[in-house]
């Protein structure tokens, strides 16, 4: 059933949480059909851990065994969770919506009886979500087996963690949705996704452990929502952070989904004012 708000068809309550629901199924999907690139994708995560542990482990050996808190067997659990989540959480700022604004197809988007926003992060999160099986699953199971790795002996972080893993990756694709919809600005979109591309995997933990930085660059970063994404979760998965502090994590992790989310949302509606489609 459609009901009219604003002069737009727009579907009851039950049936758009129901469309909802399939759009992040269909983003599931829609990974799954593609074996061969998830596969690719494994032995690159593979390829860039192994890389990532010489590199790494020379650190911990050179600062006597351990260095902020990491020691070899932690530090490859930082390696391999990130190598896991990699194929999951949205560092590179591409999204469909960045050209469907570009082109101007967008504007077909907002005659569906459905929140564009919703309609394009969900699918993007399935992906992402489904990803983690074939592809990060994997990377960290190759980790363990290849190079080991010291991870809590109880289930609490396991736990915890896995809610901060999922807040990590839809959090990604939120903001990712940021980078899209100012091209009803930008037009050309390009340069700010380079731009999140090395801000986003430097302040993430891409690249080394975001608490390796000294002090005035966390104090940047934290000022971001990219540790969010992928540094804090791997944080609670390996028990860097317990108890109350690991409650904050998350705590943080909510707040930053809330405010990108409230941000895309106006972003949304002010760029559907600001659209205007050329051509006959």
């Amino acid at each position: 059933m459609l009901v009219r708000a604003t002069g737009v068809p727009r579907l009851r309550g039950d049936l758009r949480l129901r469309a909802y629901w399939l759009l992040l199924v269909a983003g599931m999907r829609t990974q799954s059909a593609y074996p061969l690139a998830t596969f690719a994708g494994l032995v690159a995560n593979a390829t860039f851990g192994l890389l990532k542990t010489a590199i790494l482990f020379a650190v911990v050996e050179a600062a006597g065994g351990g260095i902020a808190g990491y020691t070899a067997g932690t530090m490859s659990a930082y390696i391999w969770l990130s190598q896991g989540l990699l194929g999951s959480v949205n560092l590179y700022g591409r999204s469909d919506m960045t050209e469907r604004v570009r082109t101007g197809d967008v504007a077909t988007d907002f005659l569906r009886p459905v929140n564009v926003q919703a309609a394009n992060i969900l699918p993007a999160i399935g992906k992402g979500l489904f990803a983690f099986v074939p592809r990060g699953l994997p990377s960290i199971v190759i980790g363990v087996l290849v190079v080991g790795m010291t991870m809590p002996a109880t289930p609490g972080p396991y736990v915890l963690g896995t809610v901060s893993m999922v807040l990590g990756i839809v959090l990604s694709h939120s903001v990712v949705y940021l980078v899209a919809v100012s091209g009803f600005w930008l037009v050309e979109t390009r340069g700010f996704v380079g731009l999140y591309m090395a801000v986003g995997g430097l302040f993430a933990g891409l690249f080394t452990p975001f608490h390796l930085f000294p002090d005035w660059l966390q104090v940047i970063g934290r000022a971001t929502p990219f540790p969010s994404m992928m540094m804090f979760p791997i944080d609670v998965l390996t028990a860097r952070v317990t108890g109350f502090a690991a409650l904050q994590v998350v705590g943080v992790q909510l707040a930053w989904l809330a405010g990108a989310l409230a941000v895309g949302h106006l972003m949304t509606r002010a760029g559907q004012r600001k659209l205007e489609v050329q051509g006959g």
